[in-house]
């Protein structure tokens, strides 16, 4: 049965990088691709991003196995050091990873994280 972890990163963006380029490097790593039959095939997961004084800081919201959860961190923080995404439109986006780390959901998250756990 799925459970619902959270991940917490810092990014800084190169000048010109697009802001959900780190979610989307996020996601081509758990899923493969961006153009996928729901569910995800690992993690169904949702990424929120906000730009905080130049710094992007990223909440990963994922459903997981309790026995795959180390994998899917593990994903997660091997796709954001990987400091870049070509992006659909072909433009490619640069970052380097300052921080990240897991977290709780929290209880404004919850129900979220209950969609998730039933993707």
């Amino acid at each position: 049965m799925r459970t619902a972890y959270a991940q917490t990163a810092v990014v800084a963006l190169a000048p010109g990088a697009d802001l959900a380029g780190p979610g989307a490097a996020v996601t081509l790593d758990l899923c493969g691709s961006w153009d996928h039959e729901p569910p995800c095939p690992l993690a169904p997961h949702h990424t929120a991003v906000e730009d905080v004084d130049g710094l992007a800081h990223l909440r990963i919201l994922f459903a997981a196995e309790p026995a795959d959860e180390a994998e899917v961190r593990d994903r997660i923080g091997r796709a954001l050091a990987g400091g870049a995404v070509d992006g659909p439109d072909g433009r490619t986006s640069r970052w380097t990873l300052v921080s990240t780390a897991s977290d709780d959901v929290t209880a404004d998250e919850e129900e979220h994280a209950a969609r998730l756990t039933q993707s």
